[in-house]
């Protein structure tokens, strides 16, 4: 399996950020800068920005037009499964879930990150990007966002092995509380393609999650990509409630949550809420 050179993934994840904050900050329809002004103004090649805008423009962020540039996509038509109120029970995904470190640094969090944890975009964070894998086989790529000052001294080893939550709780008296969790699907990129041994543009599902504490501070951002031939969603409605509740949906029993690493919000923590009702993981056989 081939890997990047040291800091591509980073600088990729800069890139995608930068014309991210862009596409927000803009309408439906607007104009974005051409390929060559963003590369100048970003100090990057043009495979690696055009390696961002094709990623952006399979998630129907972002449309070409021939002859005319890049545009805003229209907005996305979102619709709710269950009541925002609705709380998340999660059952257990098989296999034996492992990881494996793309990139561990410090860096400041810029604009788009800073935003979402409520920093500074000159604040410090610890940015991650870890590979998921499942019996052995790659399933996810993960890049995770903590804010540094809660997490001094957070090793190598703490984000490879375990759980990661229960290391913030354990080690530095991060005790996280509720998760708020998008889910939309996508495509992989050439890169990620060769992390996760799959053909480049296979459809994926892309998680985005922010993460509070018991105070309600945000603690960390993550948006992981998901192998969609391995990997399914499958919505339970509930209407109305249990008559008595089931101890196999406990995440306190350990399992994997859908984009989060096994075992989070295990230990007592209360349970991550969203507006997505309950879900089930499994991951298809081929």
């Amino acid at each position: 399996m081939e890997t990047d050179a040291p800091g591509t993934v980073l600088k990729r994840e800069r890139v995608r950020d930068f014309v991210l904050e862009l596409i927000e900050s803009r309408q439906p329809g607007d104009g974005i800068p051409s390929e060559r002004t963003l590369c100048a103004r970003l100090g990057v090649s043009r495979p690696t920005l055009r390696t961002a805008v094709d990623e952006l423009v399979a998630a129907g962020l972002l449309v070409r037009e021939h002859g005319r540039g890049m545009f805003v996509a229209p907005a996305k038509i979102t619709q709710e499964l269950v009541s925002e109120r609705a709380t998340l029970t999660v059952p257990q995904a098989a296999g034996t879930w492992s990881s494996r470190l793309l990139e561990f640094t410090t860096v400041a969090a810029g604009a788009r990150v800073g935003r979402r944890l409520r920093m500074s975009p000159a604040g410090q964070i610890v940015y991650v990007a870890r590979l998921r894998l499942v019996d052995g086989v790659p399933m996810a790529v993960e890049h995770l966002h903590l804010k540094a000052d809660l997490v001094p001294g957070l090793s190598a080893r703490e984000l490879e092995a375990g759980d990661l939550y229960a290391h913030l709780r354990e080690r530095h008296g991060v005790r996280v509380h509720e998760a708020t969790q998008t889910i939309e699907p996508t495509v992989v990129t050439r890169s990620e393609a060769r992390l996760l041994d799959v053909p480049e543009l296979s459809p994926a599902l892309l998680f985005e999650r922010l993460t509070t504490d018991t105070s309600d501070q945000p603690v960390e951002y993550v948006h992981s990509l998901y192998r969609g031939d391995r990997y399914r969603i499958v919505s339970r409605l509930s209407l109305g409630p249990a008559t008595t509740p089931d101890p196999a949906s406990d995440p306190a029993t350990g399992g994997h949550h859908p984009g989060i690493p096994p075992c989070d919000f295990a230990g007592g923590d209360p349970v991550a809420s969203s507006t997505l009702g309950d879900v089930q993981d499994t991951q298809e056989q081929p």
